[in-house]
């Protein structure tokens, strides 16, 4: 009895979290009849199923009234980011503008609502004005997470939204919250996040962009998504004024949104500073950022402010995992270019929209590197590892390791199953690079775009996806055996 009752309230849940992402087609069914696009259609059919199918689980199963457990919450998440990437796909599937298949429309969707940026179109520049916005909201709603958004109305189902929040929020600090009411948490996370978005558009206007562009590129910077309205990116602008908005957002967009909301109530900047992570973070981009401007002017590229200007942009945008390129980043000499692939591994910050390992866990796994180096030198000593002030538990530093090993043990993997597709070492690793950190630039065969995966590549490339947004566990879970012993 047990068992129907909580798979009775998985089914209300997820059917209630597809009836809420099917209002999303609202606005590009808008931008559609606004420009007279015929894909209005496609936005239309993709509604009224979703709201129909997610309409009849809910009102179905409404008075299953249990509360949710860790493998509900696990449960929920995983099959909710499941139909997120079908019904993202739906509308461009069914689009006759773009003509492309069921494979190209998933990993289009999958790319979009991971904030990956990975793109299968070959002419984004001639894809209807609706479709540009809809790959622009499929980032943007992606970046935080629709789950975070969800919770804040959980409350009124009768349920508890506290599992699927530590389930979807990455980082392995998952029980924290900005204030006691999880439903507060959430108001709070995508009003500062709804904020970063205005104020990116705004910025990316006034460097010279028009107020459609912008809108995408603001939706889809702030989320670290990617997805352009150009073939060329933000190099079609050709323009030092949007590149730099571009690399200060994504540097933006990589902080912990908790930081945000700890100095607007405080009213000061001080916990930015004293942000062990943050300190952290912005020390390697920096040095990053000095070596590729130093590679981009040696090369003799470009001149020194352009190969400064291009530099920290394209190395805001890669280690951040937003995707957003220059016009001639395929030319980049290719040492710079592997090195960017490897620190999209590092991310941003915990509780960012970025993808990655996340600058954390590598602090914490500097830090007790060091103190095993500390320990051998001095057996007898008594070492307490910390991040600031706040020492880090053995389970923590389990979990940190645990995590970094799967991330390497899946990416390695992944990168072995497409060289046995036939894809050579380079095209192998950046475009696993580019699809498990959600990261998005391919290089070698997908430096121009990833229509040119088989098949097969490419469903392979759609789980990376999931796998790297879902940060692995909640995936791997479902797997074992313990946790379907209810």
């Amino acid at each position: 009895m047990v068992k129907t009752k909580q798979i009775l309230v998985v089914i209300h849940l997820c059917s209630f979290l597809v009836l809420l992402y099917s209002l999303s087609m609202i606005p590009p069914l808008l931008v559609a009849l606004l420009y007279k696009e015929k894909n209005f259609f496609s936005f239309f059919y993709t509604l009224a199923l979703a709201a129909m199918f997610g309409g009849i689980g809910w009102f179905s199963t409404r008075q299953s009234k249990v509360q949710l457990r860790t493998q509900d919450g696990f449960l929920i998440i995983v099959m909710f980011w499941l139909l997120f990437s079908v019904i993202s796909a739906l509308p461009l599937w069914m689009d006759d503008t773009l003509n492309i298949r069921l494979v190209d429309a998933m990993f289009e969707g999958v790319s979009g609502i991971t904030t990956t940026g990975a793109s299968v179109l070959n002419d984004v520049s001639g894809v209807p004005k609706s479709v540009l916005y809809y790959r622009s909201q499929l980032n943007f709603i992606g970046g935080l997470g629709v789950i975070v958004l969800a919770v804040a109305v959980l409350p009124l189902l009768g349920i508890g939204g506290a599992k699927l929040y530590q389930s979807e929020m990455p980082g392995p600090f998952k029980e924290e919250r900005l204030t006691p009411r999880l439903a507060d948490t959430s108001k709070n996370l995508w009003l500062i996040y709804l904020g970063l978005g205005l104020a990116c558009t705004v910025a990316f206007h006034l460097a010279g962009m028009p107020w459609f562009d912008a809108l995408c590129h603001g939706l889809a910077t702030v989320s670290l998504g990617g997805f352009s309205t150009r073939n060329e990116s933000l190099g079609y602008y050709d323009s030092s004024a949007v590149e730099m908005v571009g690399g200060i957002f994504s540097i933006l967009a990589a902080v912990n949104f908790t930081l945000y909301f700890i100095v607007l109530g405080r009213r000061s900047l001080k916990p930015l500073y004293h942000n062990p992570e943050l300190r952290f973070f912005l020390l390697i981009l920096s040095i990053i950022v000095a070596i590729v401007c130093i590679e981009l002017y040696r090369s003799d590229m470009y001149g020194a402010k352009d190969a400064f200007v291009h530099g920290f942009f394209l190395t805001s945008s890669m280690m951040t995992d937003n995707g957003l390129a220059i016009a001639d980043y395929a030319r980049v000499p290719s040492h710079t270019i592997m090195l960017l692939l490897a620190m999209s591994f590092f991310g941003g910050c915990v509780g960012s929209t970025c993808g990655g390992i996340k600058a954390l866990r590598f602090l914490i796994m500097y830090k007790q590197s060091r103190h095993e180096v500390n320990q051998l030198v001095h057996p007898n000593a008594v070492f307490t590892i910390k991040v600031g002030n706040a020492p880090i538990q053995d389970r923590v530093l389990r979990s940190v390791w645990s995590f970094f090993f799967l991330y390497v043990f899946f990416s390695c993997f992944f990168i072995w199953l497409l060289n046995l597709m036939g894809y050579d070492m380079v095209t192998s690793f950046a475009t696993v690079a580019a699809c498990i950190n959600n990261m998005g630039l391919g290089y070698g065969e997908t430096a121009v775009g990833f229509g040119t995966l088989s098949d097969p590549a490419k469903w392979l490339m759609c789980f990376a996806m999931l796998l790297g947004r879902l940060e692995i566990y909640p995936m791997l879970i479902l797997c074992s055996r313990a946790f379907w012993r209810f």
